[in-house]
């Protein structure tokens, strides 16, 4: 009778559609259902917040994602708000009750082991093409950079003597971040690379295109896309993959996540601790292949 007089609410004053009004109706049913099957005296009366919790858990517990138990609850919080200024119920005992959080994709990214191969591993000419696909490949792993950071590069950002980048990030934010003598000798091979190639320029950017225009986003992407299916067989092979490789493996190797934040130009380290659940799979998967009694 409630919900019946809910549905009628929703088409006839608030005019909602009738795949919404049909969702509502499949939501709100199977609530009732639940709550028959826990108790047969119990009514939509009498619900409490606990009720609605222990719902939600079983709703997980078969394998519902977050988002279609937060659709769920949506309908419930409605039909609760409606039955409360109708005065059919008393308190509304949907009111406060959190949905679970939407779980993020973790990262993905390549071992350590799969980098050296494709780094070391893989026979790279001295012709310009190559030189640059290995180097835009290494300052991508050894600095963690976005896409558009690496392609906004200028010569002038590169401090050979502090071995230093001058990076731009989203907003126009600026960071400076330390590299190592690889990626020196791989700039360094590069720059030589590149002006045997085009000669002096006066634009000022770091890498050229085959045409000797900067170099796009979708022209880095084809690069790195190119050459990751190499060695590893992940689904996504992209210059953010090699970003995350950064991350992961500065976290494997002892880097705290308040340092690896700044040197990936987070604003807070909550989006930085991503690698940290990456980690922890990744242990998690190893304890699992490794001990005789996983």
């Amino acid at each position: 009778m409630m919900i019946d007089q809910f549905l009628n609410y929703l088409r006839y004053e608030r005019n909602s559609s009738p795949q919404t009004v049909q969702t509502y109706d499949e939501s709100l049913r199977e609530f009732e259902s639940y709550i028959s099957l826990r108790d047969s005296g119990l009514s939509l009366q009498a619900v409490d917040a606990d009720l609605i919790r222990d719902w939600m858990e079983s709703l997980m517990d078969k394998g519902n994602t977050a988002s279609t138990i937060n659709k769920k609850l949506s309908a419930l919080r409605s039909f609760y708000r409606f039955s409360l200024k109708r005065k059919l119920v008393e308190k509304d005992p949907a009111y406060g009750i959190v949905g679970p959080k939407k779980s993020k994709p973790l990262p993905q990214f390549l071992r350590e082991s799969e980098m050296d191969m494709l780094l070391d591993g893989l026979e790279w000419s001295n012709n310009f093409k190559d030189v640059r696909a290995r180097t835009i490949i290494i300052l991508f792993y050894e600095a963690g950079l976005r896409r558009s950071e690496l392609t906004g590069l200028n010569d002038a950002d590169i401090d050979f003597g502090s071995r230093q980048l001058k990076v731009t990030g989203k907003r126009n934010k600026q960071r400076i971040v330390p590299f190592g003598q690889e990626l020196a000798d791989a700039i360094g091979q590069y720059l030589a690379a590149r002006q045997e190639q085009f000669g002096t320029r006066e634009d000022g950017a770091l890498f050229l295109s085959d045409k000797g225009k900067r170099m796009t986003g979708d022209q880095v992407y084809a690069i790195v896309h190119r050459y990751l299916p190499l060695v590893t067989s992940l689904k996504k092979c992209s210059p953010h993959v090699l970003r995350h490789t950064f991350a992961t493996a500065m976290l494997n190797n002892g880097a705290g996540l308040e340092s690896i934040k700044k040197l990936l130009g987070h604003e807070s380290v909550d989006t930085t601790e991503i690698y940290a659940h990456t980690t922890f799979e990744q242990l998690k998967r190893i304890y699992k292949e490794a001990h005789p009694r996983a």
